[in-house]
């Protein structure tokens, strides 16, 4: 038999109630006016130690978050609903000052400047500020992140000494100038120039078209008064290709100086406490010194000089010391989707709706096999991608502090974090429109954080790179990897390969293990339950199918560079659609062995076997979703299929009772999550009714209903 969670609700029978309650009963229920039944109890349920769990939850910078989180909670850090543009403005700009004078915003910057040098913390504190406000995080991330990191990672020690304790302090704001009207994440591409004139010694900044403009940067519109502009980069005739350069742009009054103007790009979908705006330069001039120039400089004489001699590595390389953007935008986006799901579930389990199984008293929403359907396993991506992204943050502090240093350290930070980037800000929208929809109409009032949160989460998706370009790297990237595989490999090695690939094509192509699956499985779906719950099954068919998606592109491309360049692009771009779904299937594999490694470190036994199920929820949910692949290849049997979701059905009734535990380990207080929803309000409602109706049942004086009355 398939085994299956014990029912979440229990009923009474007798004169007068029959009620549903949620296994884990929500906060502050022991204050209900009628004390309904608890919950049939399942044998050798496990429990989950919250308070060791939410421990687990913060990650590597435990200490760090919790003070960031404190912050987080100060009204003054807050967004204020209702307000204008211009007023918002102000207030993020003012919060910015607050969070200098806290000394909150120096971690990542040089010990001898007043920082600590802690790139790994410096993330894990700003990505809490998504709490408060996602327009303070942004806007935070736009100085420091952004413009003051562009200074750091690009610059050298006299740029550091004469502009970093101006960015520090906020003395002088600024902008990130990079992406322009016509070329977003095609950076290479950027039109606006920076012409060396040896003669004074100067660059000259030019935007010679209006797509050059720079475009949708954060305190150029208001509050900025320089900016690191990209430019490509001519010197004695020659393109050196993107460099970035420290420019002025507006002396003391907020005024432009001369040669350089803008716009302000106005009311936005979301984070309008961020004054975004266009700029562009005629003829600017900035001294020699102004190119900030750790990774290519130039002489007075116009001489160019890089230690990093391939273009297009010098290129990937100072892009790269500006990853931080994709690493926050990953934890920032993780945090939104756990506070979206804390609200709708704690809605739920106090929410009650129609009379299904009693007469007396209606359902609570999450006992509805819907309701749980639409929630839990996005609950469980939540829970990988928390795990995911510690790893991930791990990593980049490893590279930023010298730790890991080397070439394949970065590209390999770059990859993982082109793949996880796009799985996680889409998570948090498909999240927060889903627990929206399941709050109904008080999801879709401001007062309960989820619609503010979803419009300023909105803009992540194409923030730092449109998530679908990134994901088209990381699969260059594995076909890259995949392709030195055979780089140095003999004629009788790569035959070999061929010949286990044309083989386990035939055998999961030809029906053999499909036949084979269905005698296994036929007349015993707990059995296949049973294999597909075991971990090494799990990232069999996960990592089976990354290889495979890769290997039949490679394939496919294996001659395309032989190709004149059109017919080359042409062949590159109609396999564009896999390459990207198998850069996805990368990342989701690498959540999950994330996930894996986070559960293997899990002490207390009740917590670990509802995290196991969990991570299952998550894995199985993988196969579920992309069922038709392993379907067509030959990887699971139809029966076997079925038996997928099956389990996940039981998976997800088996976690019910653990869902408000779950999300309690999250760790939120109630002045983050900020929604009135998300506390006992609705459930002192609920109970209000109740004992309004049962006392006039008790007293006699419920009118009959119409259909009983005929009887």
């Amino acid at each position: 038999m398939v085994d299956t969670a014990t029912p979440t609700s229990s009923k009474t029978t007798g004169d007068t109630t029959a009620a549903t309650v949620p296994a884990t009963p929500a906060r502050d229920q022991s204050a209900a006016p009628i004390q309904a039944p608890p919950a049939a109890a399942q044998p050798d349920s496990p429990r989950i130690d919250v308070e060791q769990l939410a421990h687990q939850l913060l990650g590597t910078w435990p200490e760090i978050r919790l003070a960031a989180r404190a912050r987080a909670a100060e009204p003054e850090y807050q967004r204020i609903d209702g307000q204008s543009m211009e007023e918002h403005r102000e207030r993020v700009l003012g919060q910015l000052k607050r969070l200098v004078e806290s000394g909150a915003v120096h971690k990542a910057f040089p010990k001898e400047l007043g920082g600590e040098e802690d790139h790994g913390g410096n993330i894990a504190a700003f990505e809490e500020l998504v709490l408060a406000d996602p327009s303070l995080q942004i806007k935070s991330g736009v100085q420091w992140g952004l413009f003051g990191a562009a200074v750091l990672h690009l610059g050298t020690t006299p740029h550091h000494e004469k502009w970093l304790p101006g960015i520090m302090s906020l003395e002088v704001p600024g902008a990130f100038a990079m992406t322009e009207t016509g070329h977003g994440s095609d950076v290479a591409a950027i039109g606006t120039t920076a012409t060396y004139d040896p003669e004074t010694e100067e660059f000259v900044i030019h935007t010679p078209f209006r797509g050059a403009w720079k475009d949708y940067l954060g305190n150029a519109a208001v509050h900025g008064i320089a900016a690191v502009v990209f430019a490509q980069l001519v010197t004695k005739g020659v393109n050196h290709g993107v460099h970035a350069f420290y420019v002025p742009i507006r002396d003391e009054q907020g005024e432009f100086l001369p040669g350089v103007g803008g716009e302000d790009d106005g009311l936005k979908g979301g984070l309008n406490g961020i004054d975004n705006g266009r700029l562009h330069f005629t003829d600017v001039r900035v001294p020699r010194e102004n190119l900030l120039n750790r990774y290519g400089d130039v002489a007075p004489d116009g001489s160019y000089t890089s230690p990093i001699a391939s273009p297009g590595r010098r290129f990937f390389t100072m892009l790269g010391t500006l990853v931080q953007g994709r690493v926050s935008l990953d934890g920032a986006s993780t945090i939104a989707a756990a506070m979206g799901l804390d609200i709708a579930i704690t809605y739920g389990n106090q929410r009650r709706q129609f009379n299904a199984a009693s007469d007396v008293d209606e359902e609570v929403l999450l006992d509805y096999q819907r309701h749980q359907r639409r929630l839990i396993p996005k609950l469980a991506t939540t829970y990988a991608q928390v795990f995911a992204h510690d790893e991930f943050l791990v990593k980049f502090d490893a590279v930023f502090s010298g730790k890991a240093e080397t070439d394949d350290d970065r590209q390999d930070l770059e990859t993982i974090a082109a793949a996880l980037k796009p799985l996680s800000t889409w998570h948090a929208l498909e999240t927060l429109q889903e627990a929206r929809e399941a709050c109904g109409g008080a999801g879709f009032l401001a007062e309960n954080r989820i619609v503010g949160l979803r419009q300023d989460l909105d803009i992540y998706v194409t923030f730092e790179g449109d998530n679908n370009v990134l994901l088209q790297l990381v699969a260059k990237r594995l076909l890259t990897d995949y392709s030195k595989q055979f780089a140095n490999a003999d004629a009788g090695a790569l035959a070999r390969y061929v010949v286990a690939q044309t083989a386990d094509r035939a055998y999961h192509g030809s029906g053999l293990r499909r036949l084979a699956q269905t005698i296994a499985d036929f007349g015993s779906t707990a059995r296949s339950v049973s294999e597909l719950r075991d971990e090494e099954t799990q990232r069999e068919l996960l990592t089976g199918r990354v290889e495979t998606m890769i290997a039949e592109i490679a394939g496919r491309l294996r001659d395309a560079r032989k190709l004149p360049k059109a017919d080359s692009a042409a062949a590159f771009n109609r396999n564009q659609n896999e390459l990207i779904e198998a850069a996805r299937a990368h990342a989701e594999l690498l959540q999950w062995e994330a996930f894996t490694r986070g559960l293997a470190k899990t002490t207390d036994p009740g917590t670990k076997q509802v995290l196991t199920w969990v991570r299952d929820l998550f894995g199985l949910g993988l196969v579920e979703k992309h069922l038709a692949w392993y379907l067509i290849h030959g990887r699971l049997s139809p029966q076997r299929g079925q038996a997928v979701t099956a389990y996940i059905d039981r998976l997800v009734e088996r976690l019910r009772p653990h869902a408000q535990d779950l999300v309690d380990a999250f760790g939120f207080a109630p002045e983050h999550l900020r929604a009135s929803i998300a506390t006992s309000a609705e459930l002192e409602r609920q109970d209000e009714a109740r004992a309004y109706y049962a006392e006039r049942r008790a007293a006699g004086t419920l009118p009959a209903p119409e259909k009983n009355s005929k009887k």
